[in-house]
C-alpha cells in the first residue's frame, strides 16, 4: 500500500504539470542552518522538490581518488583528494527526519539522492517517494538493482553515457521490478558548468523516441534558458543546482542559480507549460475573440456614393473596423448596385 501510495504521488506530480526539482545537493557546506535555508528558498521559488545528496564518503570513493577538473577550479585548496572534499560534505542521518519536517511546513516536498546501498535503504525507509539515480551510477549494476528492487519510480540521470549504456541500466531497472511507466530518462552533461555548445538537447528526443521513456532535463549549464527550452520540448522533469550564494565555497556552488534565478526559472517553466498546453488547433482564442473587429477591416465607402451607383475599386475602400463585409468578400461586392446612400467611411450594406 505505501509503494502503491508514492507512485500515486510521483504521478500526480507528474500529471499536473513539470517536475521541478531544485537541486541542493552538497551546497549546505556541512552547515543544518545553510540546509534549511536551502529549503525555503526552494520553497519560495515555488520548486517542487528540494534534494540533497545522501552518502557516505567511506563507501563511494576511495582515498586516492583525484577530484574532478572543475571541483579543483571550484575549491583551489591545494588538496586535490576527492574522498576529503566529499567527507566534509556528507549530510548526517539526523538531519534527514528534520528536513523533511521543515519542508513539509514551508509546502515543498524533500527528497534526496542515495549514493550508496546504506543510504538508498535509509532513504527508503524513510519514504522517499521515487529514486533519483545520478549519472556517475548508471554503469554499477548492484547499485541499480538495489534500487530497482525497492519498487519505486526511477529518475536516471545519463550524463557521460551513451545510448548501449543506458539501454543497458534500463534493462536492469526493469528485469528488477520497475515499470517502463515509472522510469523517467534525464538527459544531462556533468561538465560544470556545462559548455551551451555541449548541451546537445536533442539527445533528450532522440531518448524518447528510442527507448519509449519520460524524459526530462538535468541541467549544469549557467543561466536558466535550457532548462525552459527543455520543458518547450517536452521534458517531464527538470533538474538545477541552486544556492544561496555563488561565491560560497564548495565544488557546486559556482554553477548554481541564486535564488531570484531559481524562482525565475521556476515561473518561466510555468508559463512554457501554459503556453504549450492548448488543444493544438489553429482557432482563435477566448482572449482574442474582442480583438477581430478591431484589428481587421471591412470594405467600406471611400467617398459619397448615391443609391442605384455602381460599386466600382473607386468607390470602395477597406478600411477597420471589421464588423462589416469581410475584404475577402471584394469581388463579389464590385458592381453590385448601391442600396442606399452611402457617405465616406460608411460601411458598406448589399
Amino acid at each position: 500500500m505505501r509503494v502503491h501510495i508514492l507512485v500515486i504521488l510521483y504521478e500526480k506530480f507528474a500529471e499536473m504539470h513539470t517536475i521541478i526539482i531544485a537541486e541542493a545537493g552538497v551546497n549546505h557546506n556541512g552547515d543544518f542552518e545553510l540546509a534549511k535555508k536551502l529549503v525555503l528558498t526552494a520553497a519560495q521559488a515555488g520548486a517542487d522538490f528540494v534534494k540533497f545528496q545522501t552518502f557516505k564518503a567511506d563507501k563511494i570513493v576511495s582515498k586516492t581518488a583525484k577530484k574532478a577538473d572543475y571541483q579543483e577550479r571550484n575549491i583551489n585548496d591545494g588538496d586535490d583528494s576527492q574522498y576529503a572534499m566529499l567527507k566534509q560534505l556528507e549530510m548526517p542521518e539526523e538531519w534527514h527526519s528534520k528536513l523533511i519536517q521543515y519542508a513539509h511546513k514551508q509546502g515543498i516536498q524533500f527528497l534526496s539522492t542515495g549514493f550508496d546501498h546504506e543510504s538508498i535503504d535509509f532513504l527508503d525507509q524513510l519514504g522517499s517517494p521515487f529514486f533519483k539515480i545520478p549519472s556517475g551510477e548508471i554503469t554499477n549494476k548492484p547499485y541499480l538493482r538495489h534500487i530497482a528492487q525497492k519498487g519505486k519510480p526511477v529518475i536516471l540521470s545519463t550524463g557521460m553515457a551513451n545510448m548501449d549504456e543506458i539501454k543497458a541500466a534500463l534493462d536492469v531497472l526493469l528485469e528488477n521490478g520497475v515499470s517502463k511507466d515509472h522510469i523517467t530518462v534525464l538527459h544531462c552533461n556533468t561538465e560544470y558548468p556545462t559548455p551551451m555548445e555541449d548541451v546537445n538537447l536533442k539527445a533528450m528526443l532522440n531518448m524518447r523516441d528510442e527507448l519509449g521513456v519520460k524524459i526530462g532535463y538535468s541541467d549544469h549549464t549557467q543561466g536558466i534558458e535550457v532548462p525552459i527550452s527543455a520543458v518547450a520540448l517536452g521534458a517531464t522533469v527538470i533538474e538545477k543546482h541552486f544556492t544561496l550564494n555563488r561565491n560560497l565555497p564548495g565544488p557546486d556552488h559556482k554553477a548554481s542559480l541564486e535564488p531570484d534565478e531559481l524562482k525565475a526559472m521556476v515561473q518561466a517553466i510555468r508559463n512554457i507549460e501554459k503556453a504549450i498546453s492548448g488543444n493544438g488547433i489553429k482557432e482563435p482564442s477566448n482572449s482574442e475573440q474582442k480583438n477581430i473587429a478591431v484589428a481587421r477591416k471591412s470594405i467600406v465607402a471611400a467617398r459619397t456614393i448615391q443609391k442605384g451607383e455602381l460599386l466600382t475599386e473607386e468607390n470602395l475602400t477597406v478600411k477597420r473596423p471589421g464588423n462589416g463585409i469581410s475584404p475577402m468578400q471584394w469581388d463579389e461586392i464590385l458592381g453590385q448596385k448601391a442600396i442606399k446612400d452611402f457617405e465616406p467611411d460608411d460601411l458598406i450594406e448589399v
